[in-house]
């Protein structure tokens, strides 16, 4: 039968609507400011501490739209900013200490469509407000670790190949090795050599009888420290950023050194340097048990040991040796110990994070090791009316725990007081490893109120250009005109459902691609509507011509519309942040368009003109 869908096709076309309906409709209804409490280091989330952060707020006669408890954190919504600011104010004075703060915009979705999974598409830093940051990577400490790794690695392969040496010491980011006579020196150089390919070894000078190795890097070893610096702390603050609640962070490369960091929402701008700042790694030591940390303390460090402070208060003295770095762990999850019950956290090493371990724990079973978290601050301040950065170093010992057997690179650390911190402490080892310190070196923020102007002109283009072409359409093919322009608002909905859909990131570019989809969509439609135009003057019946129309139309439609899809994915695979925003949107539009504009109209129009004789076409 001619121009007709059957039922099941309008059903399914209906249906299709529905779902982009409901998926898209969480996007009208906007964002609370909010403020969001998540704990810090053993501090717990629950109903006690919400009640008192209610009594705080009530008690300074701020009203609170809605509270939300979950277990990792709070979220407490308000009428408008400055409520917000106050209460986050009130809040940090008192609990500062052992949570974290952070001013945000919590999607006002209603519970129904929660229910569904359906929720709002992220707005980009340039529409939603938040703050930027340029992040530098300090490229030389990096190649430092990287050296003081190596010497201790070469220091331990000699002793196990009975080589001995009179010292290894790190000059310059090379490692001088002494060696008591030259024939020592010329086995280590043959089998150091074997060992340690990505490392070259050279007779030094030697001003006395004793020969000297000198290893240093290969420039191919050197530029895969740097690489592996700069992409270990991208996935660090990843992670970091993702497991602390930011919400839907842009984190990329910029350069050989430098990383850009925008956290949309955010408006604790001094919150967020916290959360990035908190440049840390980890080290694993033994504890030197055979002197006392109390007599160190009050007089002379014995030679090869170190004091830490810890966490909980006092003093540890640990072996100065390295076991391993965060940098060799992969895996760490919190948990519960079989045998006693108590928390636990499991650690999964790399393969030569793991061999160091094996021989460390070996011979030494039943003695106690601790994980020392090691924090690399920045402070800025003001020194003759000019900008001076301070570098510190801050050391502390989080945890201390007893080898209970020989294990390499899985193991699990107990000695935890609870399974708070047993997910800090797994955290920590997860995410809070960097390769190397970094540093903010720009940093800025975009105001709500700005990103409200950015929506509101956007959302007036998106307007404008929609109501032209609704009423050129309209004037210019009359009844297939209004068919055509019931299509193109259901290819904005569409549109607005895949974003949310995928929670996709919507920038300034991103509208853009959406005003230039709004141009694009009635093409289809515009050849269609021709081609019909053109059979009926050739002498065609309305029925005939409507479905040559349609089925003549789809190639040249298809290859126009396959052109630019992949315009727009080159655009997307090589392009940066913004050119990315437009090329999805654009991306998605040209599919969506291709439904509506094809399948759309022609059930529209095989509704109103199928099955029944006509003599005429209002097109």
């Amino acid at each position: 039968m001619m121009n007709h869908f059957p039922v099941w096709k309008n059903l399914l076309i209906a249906l299709t609507l529905v779902v982009a309906a409901i998926y898209a409709l969480p996007n009208l209804y906007g964002d609370d400011p909010s403020v969001q409490i998540s704990p810090l280091r053993g501090a717990v989330i629950n109903s006690s501490l919400l009640a008192d952060v209610n009594q705080q707020l009530a008690a300074e006669h701020i009203k609170v739209l809605k509270d939300e408890l979950s277990e990792q954190q709070i979220l407490l919504r308000f009428d408008n900013t400055a409520d917000q600011l106050q209460a986050a104010d009130i809040i940090k004075a008192s609990l500062a200490k052992n949570y974290v703060v952070a001013l945000n915009l919590a999607p006002a979705t209603p519970q129904w469509l929660r229910s569904l999974n359906a929720s709002p598409m992220y707005l980009g830093l340039d529409l939603r407000g938040g703050v930027h940051f340029l992040l530098e990577v300090d490229m030389e400490a990096a190649e430092k670790q990287a050296v003081n790794r190596h010497a201790s690695d070469i220091r331990q392969f000699l002793r196990e190949n009975k080589l001995r040496y009179l010292s290894v010491l790190i000059r310059d980011n090379n490692i001088s090795i002494k060696f008591r006579n030259q024939d020592i020196h010329d086995q280590a150089l043959e089998q150091l050599t074997r060992q340690f390919r990505n490392w070259e070894f050279n007779a030094g000078d030697s001003s006395s009888n004793s020969p000297v190795l000198i290893a240093s890097m290969t420039a191919n070893e050197l530029k895969e420290v740097r690489k592996y610096a700069l992409q270990q702390n991208i996935i660090t603050l990843k992670n970091r950023v993702n497991e602390l609640g930011v919400a839907e962070p842009v984190i990329q490369q910029q350069g050989d050194n430098r990383i850009v960091v925008e956290l949309p929402g955010v408006q604790d701008t001094a919150r967020a340097k916290e959360i990035l700042g908190a440049t840390a790694t980890l080290e694993y030591h033994l504890v030197d048990v055979e002197h006392s940390a109390a007599s160190a303390q009050a007089g002379r460090v014995p030679l090869g040991s170190k004091l830490y402070p810890r966490r909980d208060g006092g003093v540890a003295l640990l072996k100065k040796q390295i076991i391993v770095t965060g940098n060799e762990i992969i895996g760490a999850s919190s948990g519960i110990e079989g045998d006693t019950g108590s928390a636990m956290v499991s650690v999964t090493l790399d393969g030569p994070g793991g061999k160091k371990m094996s021989n460390i724990t070996r011979n030494n079973v039943g003695k106690p090791m601790a994980v020392v978290f090691i924090e690399h601050r920045t402070e800025t301040k003001i020194v003759d009316g000019k900008k001076v950065r301070y570098k510190t170093i801050v050391e502390e010992v989080i945890n201390v725990a007893t080898i209970r057997g020989h294990f390499s690179n899985r193991f699990q650390t107990t000695g935890l007081d609870n399974s708070a911190e047993a997910r800090d402490l797994a955290l920590l080892l997860r995410a809070g490893a960097l390769a190397a310190p970094i540093d903010i070196v720009e940093e800025r923020t975009v105001g709500p109120s700005l990103g409200k102007d950015n929506i509101e002109m956007g959302f007036n283009s998106v307007l404008i250009g929609f109501a032209l072409v609704l009423v050129f359409m309209v004037l210019y093919y009359k009844t297939f005109g209004l068919f055509a322009d019931i299509a193109l608002a259901t290819n904005l909905v569409f549109i607005i459902a895949v974003l949310s859909l995928l929670q996709a990131t919507l920038t300034l570019p991103g509208i853009a691609g959406i005003v230039l989809t709004v141009g694009m969509a009635v093409d289809a439609n515009v050849l269609i509507f021709e081609r019909i135009k053109e059979e009926l003057r050739n002498g065609n019946s309305p029925q005939a011509s409507i479905a040559a129309g349609y089925e003549k139309a789809f190639s040249t439609i298809a290859d126009a519309n396959v052109t630019t899809l992949i315009a727009a994915v080159i655009l997307f695979g090589f392009g940066t942040g913004p050119i990315k925003g437009f090329a999805i949107t654009l991306s998605i539009g040209i599919l969506t368009s291709m439904f509506t504009a094809i399948v759309g109209t022609r059930a529209l129009v095989n509704l109103t003109y199928g099955q029944r004789q006509i003599d005429t076409l209002k097109i």
